[in-house]
């Protein structure tokens, strides 16, 4: 789940409340990309434009606030890094295909890592897109 840790602004994100594409899921905490039909979950190595900060409401919207560059969310690793590759500060790695979380995979990365606690699978991390 990305959760708003730190902004690099003195403001409070706006919530908007979007229309989900027909059919979607859409969890708390997941990272969404804007269509033509609705929000969506993002692809993983696309920036994310909003993320989820509740359910779907009864009039079938969620509420989300706008990603931008100046935000940071914590998350977890869905995988250690494999043999060979390091995950610091300052890599970019691409979001895992549940939407919640960001992989140790650094080709197309669109996540900047900000800071970790480890990099095992489930470890903390913070980013920014």
């Amino acid at each position: 789940m990305f959760t708003l840790a730190k902004m690099g602004v003195g403001l409070t994100p706006p919530i908007k409340y979007r229309t989900p594409k027909s059919g979607e899921t859409i969890t708390v905490g997941e990272a969404l990309a804007d269509s033509a039909s609705g929000l969506t979950k993002c692809g993983a190595t696309a920036k994310p434009d909003y993320v989820a900060v509740g359910p779907v409401n009864s009039d079938g919207e969620v509420p989300v606030i706008k990603v931008e560059s100046y935000m940071e969310f914590e998350t977890t690793l869905s995988a250690a890094p494999a043999e060979g590759v390091s995950l610091t500060p300052g890599t970019k790695v691409t979001l895992h295909t549940d939407g919640l979380q960001v992989t140790a995979t650094t080709a197309s990365g669109v996540a900047v890592i900000v800071a970790m606690e480890g990099t095992a699978a489930g470890s903390s991390v913070t980013v920014r897109f």
